[in-house]
């Protein structure tokens, strides 16, 4: 646990570090002199909190997608899963390992041509084709493990399929489907490359003003580190809220009864 929390740590600390206790050779682990200039420097830059709600905005649109997209996807998977939906599923696994970048300056074009860079719709898209293979392959493990009687049990009251899915396995395969949004979150959350092809001025997301705080002569450690450590805050709190909910997410169906 302490190898996994140390850089987390370490920027934190540094992030109330002076300026020149920042780029001290050898560096010093713990502040000598806390000072919160870094934190004050970038609060008075409209620039920060916007990207800040840029980044959320694109993450949840995105996450809200991938899963709508994911969701029939994996359930027709699942319960009609002869070889042409095992076939389908090992392809949504191999477009994972496709370089984002061997697709990304088509994505760039295409977006220009519908006049859609510099948006949250672009990036989110964007988005999309990175989480979308794993969320039907996650959401398609989830749903196999709910016995299909209870679909039957629906169709024999009078509901459609579609009502079936909605009504009796949504609720049911709930956990599952919480962690798969969370890891479309935390894709879109992190993701770097086509925020930086895709955005301008008015989208542009956290990650990428991050990186604007490195020039060419230099790198203000203060600022990168400070608005790093507010960035991945939210997250790493929301994660110890939702711990249980994922473990509980994660190991559904791994027994059965």
């Amino acid at each position: 646990m302490l190898l996994y929390i140390s850089p987390y740590g370490y920027m934190m600390l540094t992030s109330f570090k002076p300026a020149e206790d920042a780029l001290a050779i050898p560096p010093h682990i713990l502040p000598r002199q806390f000072s919160l200039d870094s934190y004050s420097r970038f609060a008075k830059d409209a620039e920060v909190p916007r990207s800040f709600l840029n980044s959320f905005i694109v993450a949840m649109m995105s996450t809200t997608l991938a899963v709508s997209l994911a969701l029939p996807a994996a359930w027709a998977i699942s319960r009609y899963g002869s070889w042409p939906g095992r076939f389908f599923l090992l392809v949504a696994l191999v477009t994972r390992m496709i370089p984002y970048i061997a697709i990304a300056i088509p994505f760039f074009a295409l977006m220009r041509s519908f006049r859609l860079t510099d948006t949250w719709l672009a990036v989110a898209l964007a988005h999309v084709t990175i989480s979308l293979p794993l969320a039907i392959w996650l959401l398609a493990g989830f749903l196999e493990a709910i016995p299909s009687e209870l679909e039957d049990a629906a169709r024999v009251d009078g509901c459609s399929r579609a009502a079936a899915l909605l009504r009796v396995i949504v609720p049911v395969a709930a956990g599952g489907i919480v962690v798969t949004a969370i890891f479309c979150f935390l894709a879109s959350w992190n993701e770097f490359l086509y925020a930086l092809l895709l955005t301008s001025v008015e989208a542009k997301t956290a990650p990428i003003v991050i990186a604007q705080f490195k020039s060419q002569y230099s790198l203000d450690w203060g600022s990168m580190t400070a608005v790093g450590t507010l960035y991945s805050l939210p997250v790493i709190i929301f994660s110890l809220f939702m711990q249980r909910r994922i473990v509980a997410g994660m190991t559904m169906g791994a027994v059965k009864g």
